[in-house]
């Protein structure tokens, strides 16, 4: 298992370094205007006040944006479960699904080595590639910390990482399950990338329109903390979307033991379609 993990982890080195240095680069930028903003505090909140209340509540509490953690959510973490939300659903498809399209799948199980440790070594390298990008995104801001007075410690900065992991996390053991159901790992990334995006404008929306508020709930960002884990984790949220994650991956652990495995390509929906004629049997 220990090797799956490690030749997983140095397979997708160069993704998880492109993603991790352009947000580092990203957080790093956005420190540097926090002193600015603050100084502008009574202009920028007077032009604010002339904004429709509507259009100001579907990014949040506005009138925070002057606090640390206001800002940061406002210009780094309200968004990123989207950003990399993308990232999410793509490498969570692809732990399995990828080899077994491309026709390699079956050859390294020729190896003598048990699905469970495969898909527990490839499932383990992407929780591993989150913390890195994390990491690298958190030493970002701390680098952009010496061009700002903004009162926060570094651990401080990384606690909004935290709800941000375990919300990836979800989205990725979606997309693994949805490889496990679905014929093609393209439609299990699709799908998944429509949980992505649904959740984000649902959970914005609401607070704007009472009525999607009872939608929201089913919305997996409804549970997301942001900048806002500053002032404190809610283990409520973050327990309940564990244990949400850890049911989708074991769905998806528990199909692939039991499912064959194709030589290459997509497979097919396995609908039974009674307009067809079976073919006629061999003499």
């Amino acid at each position: 298992m220990f090797t799956i993990f490690r030749q997983s982890l140095t397979r997708s080195r160069g993704t998880v370094l492109g993603w991790g240095l352009s947000l580092a680069l990203l957080s790093m930028y956005l420190m540097t205007f926090y002193d600015t903003l603050v100084q502008q505090q009574a202009g920028l909140q007077q032009m604010l006040a002339g904004y429709p209340p509507e259009l100001m509540s579907f990014f949040g509490s506005v009138t925070e944006m002057f606090t640390p953690q206001g800002y940061l959510t406002l210009e780094f973490f309200s968004y990123m479960p989207l950003v990399l939300g993308i990232y999410a659903v793509l490498a969570g498809s692809g732990l399995v699904a990828s080899e077994e399209e491309n026709g390699t799948l079956d050859l390294v199980l020729a190896h003598p080595i048990s699905r469970s440790r495969l898909f527990l070594g490839r499932f383990l390298a992407f929780l591993g590639d989150v913390f890195v990008i994390l990491a690298i995104s958190w030493t970002g801001f701390v680098i952009g910390m010496r061009w700002t007075h903004m009162e926060l410690s570094w651990g401080e900065l990384a606690i909004p990482c935290v709800p941000l992991a375990v919300v990836l996390l979800l989205f990725g053991s979606l997309a693994l399950l949805g490889s496990m159901l679905l014929p093609a790992r393209r439609l299990a990334a699709m799908l998944a990338g429509l949980v992505v995006v649904g959740s984000y404008f649902v959970t914005s929306l609401a607070r704007v329109d009472e009525n999607l508020e009872a939608v929201a709930r089913f919305s997996p960002l409804n549970y997301y903390q942001s900048g806002d884990a500053i002032l404190g984790l809610n283990w409520g949220w973050l327990l309940g979307l564990i244990g949400v994650s850890a049911l989708l991956a074991l769905l998806a652990w528990w199909l692939f033991e039991r499912r064959d495995i194709r030589i290459g390509g997509e497979g097919n929906w396995r609908v039974p379609m009674p307009w067809k004629k079976p073919a006629p049997a061999e003499k």
